[in-house]
């Protein structure tokens, strides 16, 4: 009777994580994500991919990198969004990191809207470099444009998957350091970033390394809403994994109970 009872409650955990996979899949869907954020470390973007610079001249994303691990950021300058405050919050940690942008490492913002142009750019640029405390060379962070071909080899290379609503976009917010070779080493999430994290990236990014974020986590309790606009609760990845949880709890405090009984019932009928 209690190997039948135990066989069920196995039967009853498969199913619901079963059940939670599926509810899983409905929201966000298999394969590519229609919106959001997938990290891609430890992998490269395609050093080839054509960016036109604040002057409208096209440049491979090599000579962007030039030797240099990058901050890449992908926005556009339009956004009514979380595209302004992710760039300020960017410009606030430059001010505060310990490293110097042109010199130590490089910063790209490349707009994934194929309609705005190196004009757009220039004006954004500029607005930024007015607000810096810390005087960057020209080279030290650009914003860049490119065509729609372009655009999609960048964003699906670094997992930024973005969805068209109107004359608007739903997209995340996050920075990915990429190392001198474009091999993506960390991604930074959200729209302010702690120096001390924001340096740590940029050093792995110069040597190669990749490290991790805590972003799977995050993803796996929030998904991105278009409405919203933003990052919900998913209550059913939440509630299902809880119950999953205490499942397995409740199993394992049953098996050692039966192993203990067993124990004791052996060590009688040896003695």
């Amino acid at each position: 009777m209690k190997k039948v009872n135990t066989l069920c409650l196995l039967l009853l955990v498969s199913f619901l994580f079963v059940a939670v996979v599926k509810a899983d899949e409905s929201n966000t869907g298999s394969g590519k994500k229609e919106v959001g954020i997938d990290e891609k470390t430890g992998q490269f973007v395609p050093l080839d991919i054509v960016l036109f610079d604040e002057k409208g001249e096209p440049h491979p994303l090599k000579d962007y990198l030039n030797g240099k691990p990058t901050i890449i950021s992908l926005i556009y300058f339009r956004c009514p969004g979380i595209c302004s405050p992710l760039s300020n919050g960017l410009a606030e940690v430059v001010d505060r990191v310990d490293l110097e942008a042109g010199k130590d490492y490089n910063i790209i913002s490349v707009s994934f809207n194929p309609l705005e142009n190196y004009i757009m750019a220039s004006e954004k640029k500029q607005n930024y470099y007015k607000t810096l405390k810390t005087q960057l060379p020209q080279n030290g962070w650009q914003f860049l444009t490119a065509d729609s071909v372009n655009i999609a080899k960048i964003c699906d290379a670094l997992g930024f998957y973005v969805k068209k609503e109107g004359n608007d976009f739903a997209h995340g917010a996050a920075i990915m350091a990429v190392s001198p070779d474009g091999k993506i080493a960390r991604y930074l999430f959200g729209t302010e970033f702690n120096p001390f994290d924001f340096k740590l990236a940029i050093m792995e990014a110069s040597e190669g390394r990749t490290g991790t974020s805590i972003a799977k986590i995050v993803q796996f309790c929030f998904s991105y809403n278009p409405d919203a606009k933003g990052y919900v609760l998913n209550i059913t990845r939440v509630a299902g994994g809880g119950i999953l949880l205490l499942l397995i709890i409740f199993s394992s405090i049953l098996f050692l109970k039966k192993k203990k009984t067993n124990l004791i019932i052996e060590d009688k009928t040896n003695g």
